[in-house]
């Protein structure tokens, strides 16, 4: 892998470890040039010679939180924008589900929106137990689109998948453990301890046994992806352009309350 090309991706080898750090602000919040770089450096990292598991973290205090509140304005305005990221998006989910390699989601602290997705569709997710998890997506106006209605159904159940993403809420660690969507939730001091006893566990099995079985693990999530993520987008595309949107991200960048119309 070509490590300078990414701007918003930190990297760093722990023998056949690939540690790949989200490293794009204090909240590693979503912009153009981090989807970009995301949409990418999972088929870079399955093609990477020199490591056989991923770690994918976030620098600082947060793993991703989410859109860029000046990103989602420029979307709106141009909605051009919206339009051009949507295969991005799908390289997203794909990448994730695509690759071999098992990859392991240190959930260092808050995972929203995209984040969320990211995470969940890693295969094994040990979070720190203050880190808070959740897909806000209909918070800011949008529908779920960027993998939401793909992992969150099939982590959890339809009804609890559906009361997340219709209310926005967050959970904290603990309780999405108790619900079956994240595996771990340790203090702190422990989580890299946690992390390193599970990627040590995977490693200490055959190279293809392993990648093979999460391939064909994967099959069924890919063949939900293939069928939810084309519609799900157009959705989300479509969501963008109403009233309540524009609502929406000023509520949040005016912290105030929305004023919602319908529209």
């Amino acid at each position: 892998m070509d490590f300078a090309t990414y701007q918003r991706l930190t990297f760093e080898r722990r023998q056949r470890v690939l540690w790949i750090s989200i490293d794009a602000g204090p909240m590693n919040a979503v912009d153009f040039e981090l989807h970009e770089e995301l949409a990418k450096v999972f088929y870079e990292a399955q093609n990477d010679q020199g490591s056989d598991l991923i770690v994918l973290t976030g620098a600082g205090r947060a793993f991703c939180a989410g859109g860029d509140m000046d990103w989602f304005q420029e979307m709106i305005d141009d909605p051009a924008k919206f339009r051009g990221i949507t295969t991005d998006a799908k390289r997203i989910v794909n990448g994730l589900l695509e690759m071999e390699k098992p990859i392991v989601c240190r959930l260092n602290g808050a995972a929203a929106g995209l984040g969320a997705s990211i995470a969940l569709l890693c295969d094994v997710i040990i979070a720190d137990e203050r880190a808070l998890i959740g897909d806000p997506h209909v918070k800011v106006g949008l529908v779920a689109g960027d993998g939401g209605a793909v992992i969150w159904p099939q982590l959890i159940g339809f009804a609890r998948a559906k009361e997340m993403l219709l209310t926005g809420d967050m959970l904290r660690a603990s309780e999405a453990v108790t619900m079956g969507l994240i595996n771990y939730a340790v203090p702190t001091d422990q989580l890299d301890g946690k992390v390193d006893e599970l990627v040590g566990k995977i490693l200490a099995n055959p190279r293809w046994a392993v990648r093979w079985t999460k391939t064909a693990v994967n099959l069924v999530l890919r063949d939900i992806a293939n069928k939810v993520m084309e519609p799900a987008i157009a959705y989300e595309i479509a969501s963008n352009a109403t009233a309540d949107r524009q609502e929406a991200v000023n509520a949040f960048v005016e912290k105030r309350a929305p004023n919602y119309t319908g529209e």
